[in-house]
């Protein structure tokens, strides 16, 4: 008996990666949170699955259901939305397991940065302007960032950033973000990335709160801060190097080993 921790994408059901949607169709038992994981991507269950909604249910809970698998030789599908090497609570769950010696196995998804990339018909590395990411997120009443990792420090970077679990706190966002990015930077927003329901807002840096407020976004959204945003109109940007005929020139005049 195994635990699949399994991420199961942005949002679209067939976003689901190929290894994800075989092992979601073999296991017995399936747990998921229903507020963030498509009950279309349930479909691909056993007709006989245990199915678990965990969206109110306390970590003791889940890993109560988890054992009464185990007991029964089920496999398990654990279901997290996005990708699990991110914001995911997985952590606690993995020492419960290792704890009772169950043995687990974690199937990779795609996360919600790169869903809303995409939503944004855009490349989050370009050359000349921007070429790190740096993903974070703000402090919460629930959750407080680690000392040194406040958004003003992360700020100082300069790097082009992807703000998970924010969109409540914009004029935190803009209060931390404006002294080093300026008022006028950038700013693009996709909630619900790859659902029915997607939304993309665009506008400066200093008008993110009323933006968000008109567009009605306050949650699972990522927002995005930089001059890559505007890349594609920038007739100064240059094209990379991968591709260019130096490159190719280069390579054809390099002997093979």
């Amino acid at each position: 008996m195994t635990v699949y921790f399994i991420g199961a994408g942005p949002g679209a059901p067939d976003l689901i990666t190929l290894r994800g949607a075989r092992l979601l169709g073999e296991c017995r038992t399936c747990l998921y949170a229903g507020s963030l994981v498509p009950g279309d991507m349930l479909e691909l269950c056993p007709d006989d699955a245990v199915l678990v909604d965990t969206a109110r249910m306390p970590l003791p809970d889940i890993v109560d259901h988890i054992v009464a698998a185990h007991e029964r030789g089920h496999d398990v599908a654990r279901l997290h939305s996005g990708d699990l090497s991110i914001y995911s609570a997985l952590a606690e769950q993995q020492r419960e397991l290792r704890a009772r010696g169950i043995p687990y196995e974690i199937v990779p998804g795609v996360p919600a940065f790169a869903a809303a990339a995409a939503a944004l018909d855009t490349e989050l590395t370009v050359p000349g302007v921007g070429q790190s990411l740096l993903i974070t997120r703000v402090s919460t009443l629930s959750t407080d960032m680690p000392h040194g990792e406040d958004l003003a420090n992360l700020a100082a970077t300069g790097v082009t950033l992807a703000l998970h679990l924010a969109a409540h706190r914009a004029g935190q966002i803009v209060e931390a973000l404006a002294p080093h990015y300026g008022s006028e930077c950038p700013t693009a927003t996709v909630a619900f990335a790859s659902r029915p329901n997607q939304q993309v807002v665009r506008c400066a840096l200093s008008r993110l709160p009323e933006t968000l407020d008109a567009a009605d976004i306050r949650k699972t959204a990522i927002i995005f801060v930089g001059r890559v945003l505007d890349a594609m109109t920038d007739p100064e940007v240059t094209d990379s190097y991968l591709y260019s005929h130096a490159r190719m020139t280069k390579l054809r005049e390099t002997p093979h080993p």
